[in-house]
Order: structure tokens, then C-alpha cells, then sequence
């Protein structure tokens, strides 16, 4: 096992482009080419496809990419941890977003690593839930913030928060007007809502069949931004949480109202990929995540990813 070459195997398939391989090595993509090419005769396989818009992983390389990636962070660790003080957390945490939780969330966890722990490189990813659920499993994150439905945690996961959804409308809408509105309301109303796949869009088209009505999903935009603007432009509505709409009002003039009969509550979690045990870096990460989200609590503020 060479690490310089599976190392470089994981960066080609992230990038997803020898090119852009090549810049991020500061050398040539034809170099770049010849040690993948090199690599994939001692494994005796390819390991990619070249596709006209750049590389992606043939079977063989999907299946031992995730393996890969664990023995490339064990060793990284390991690394750090000889180089390290005792009981010194070193490394890299990646820790995968949804939108809304950019700011003040994360923006409150980076300054802290900065200040408390700044051997700890923290990477930040952002995607919607889906995405998310794939980056945990293949290993490509460490954690993740994201919203569960169940009202009990598994598989590690660590619930921070249970926050209400809002339906969101245009300034002088009379919908929205009131402090809170019933599900029933929702009956047909023109809905932008983040594209499938998607574990709430399903949670919502459950409950809208209990309650015997029919949800009108007009425009499908994973981009919070557009939702939120889209919305304010009027004659559509969002479903959203706190964090989501503080952040877009700061911009843009939105109403929101409580939806209720029955309430909508969501658990913000913060997930743990099962792909190797977590560093001491990644344990650090997560209690500051914990220690962050009862802060909010404390002062009123709910952790809502939007």
C-alpha cells in the first residue's frame, strides 16, 4: 500500500477530473494520468472511467474507495497522534451541512476549533439531505448536521434540537399573517420544495394523505437563496425552519407562520458516519457541536437547519 497513490486515488475521485487533480498538486495533468494509469496495473483493474467531463469510478473503484478512505484518515491520525502531546486532538474533521446551517451555526463552531483547538482542520461540505445520507455512508464526511424525523435517535446519532415548521409567504400575504396556520391550509397551495430525493418531502406527502389533502409542489429548488427568493417575489410559499427564514430576512421581506393541527417537528441531529471509528479530533468536533447547540437553547434561539 503505497499512501501517496491511494491518497491521490481519493482526491481524483472527489475532484472528479485529472485536471483538476493536476492543480490541486501544483504538476501536470498528463503526470497525474500516468500514476493512476500506474496504479490501476499494480491493482490489476481500473479504477476509472474518462468520461468527456473528466473521471468517475468504475465498479472497482466504488467498491474499495470506502476502505480506502478509512486507512488513508487511520493513517493521517495515527500520524498526528505521534506527533501530538497526549490526549492532543490533531487532524482533519470533514463535516457535511445543509444550507442554513452555515450561519451562525457553523460559523460559531469554525471560530471556536479556531481559537480552543487549532491543530483540528475542519473541511465543510454543504448538501441537502439525500446527499448527505450518501457522504455519511460512504465515509466521504465524518459528521453530519441534518434533520431526522424519527423521535428517537439510532445509529449514533446525537439530537440536538426538536424545532416547528413555518409556511413561508410574501410581506402582506394574509395566509402567513397570522402566528400560526393549520396543515390544512396547505391544500393545494402552490409550494416551492427542495427536489427528490428527499426524506421530508416524503414525511409531508404522508401526512397530507392522512389528513386528506393535496400538496401542489409547483417548483422543485434544492438552493435555500432561490426558495427564499422565489417566495418573497409572491404568489408561492416555502416550508421552512427558523434558522432558514432569520437568515433570508436579513435580505429579503418574508412572513412565516407556525404550521399547527398537526405541528410539524423535526429533531436537528448531528449524524456520525459508520465507516471506522471517530478520531479524537472528530469527538472534539462533536462535543463543541453539542456544547454550541445548548448554548442556543439557553439563549432562546432553537438549532434549526432551515
Amino acid at each position: 500500500m503505497h499512501y501517496g497513490a491511494w491518497k491521490l486515488f481519493i482526491v481524483v475521485s472527489e475532484l472528479g477530473s485529472l485536471t483538476k487533480a493536476a492543480t490541486a498538486y501544483g504538476t501536470t495533468q498528463p503526470h497525474i494520468s500516468r500514476q493512476i494509469t500506474e496504479l490501476e496495473r499494480e491493482c490489476g483493474g481500473r479504477l476509472f472511467v474518462r468520461t468527456g467531463r473528466g473521471v468517475v469510478l468504475t465498479e472497482l473503484g466504488r467498491r474499495i474507495a470506502p476502505r480506502i478512505r478509512r486507512w488513508i484518515a487511520d493513517t493521517d491520525q495515527l500520524t498526528n497522534d505521534i506527533r501530538a502531546t497526549a490526549d492532543t486532538p490533531v487532524g482533519a474533521v470533514r463535516l457535511g451541512i445543509l444550507p442554513s446551517t452555515a450561519h451562525p451555526f457553523v460559523t460559531t463552531l469554525y471560530y471556536r476549533l479556531k481559537e480552543q483547538f487549532p491543530l483540528i482542520q475542519l473541511t465543510i461540505r454543504e448538501g441537502q439531505g439525500a446527499q448527505l445520507e450518501t457522504w455519511l455512508e460512504n465515509g466521504d464526511v465524518d459528521l453530519a448536521l441534518l434533520y431526522r424525523h424519527s423521535a428517537t435517535p439510532n445509529h449514533g446519532d446525537v439530537y440536538l434540537s426538536e424545532v416547528e415548521t413555518y409556511l413561508v409567504g410574501p410581506p402582506g400575504d394574509a395566509l402567513t399573517g397570522a402566528p400560526t396556520v393549520a396543515f390544512r391550509s396547505l391544500n393545494r397551495l402552490p409550494l416551492v420544495m427542495f427536489c427528490r430525493p428527499n426524506s421530508w418531502r416524503d414525511r409531508l406527502d404522508h401526512v397530507a394523505a392522512e389528513h386528506g389533502i393535496a400538496l401542489n409542489v409547483v417548483a422543485e429548488v434544492d438552493s435555500l437563496a432561490l426558495q427564499t427568493r422565489i417566495v418573497s417575489n409572491g404568489g408561492m410559499y416555502a416550508l421552512l425552519g427558523p434558522y432558514a427564514i432569520s437568515s433570508a430576512t436579513r435580505s429579503l421581506q418574508l412572513q412565516s407562520s407556525a404550521i399547527v393541527e398537526p405541528q410539524l417537528l423535526r429533531h436537528i441531529a448531528l449524524a456520525v458516519s459508520q465507516q471506522g471509528p471517530l478520531t479524537l479530533a472528530g469527538k472534539t468536533v462533536m462535543q463543541l457541536v453539542r456544547e454550541i447547540a445548548n448554548e442556543a437553547q439557553v439563549g432562546g434561539m432553537p438549532v434549526s437547519v432551515g
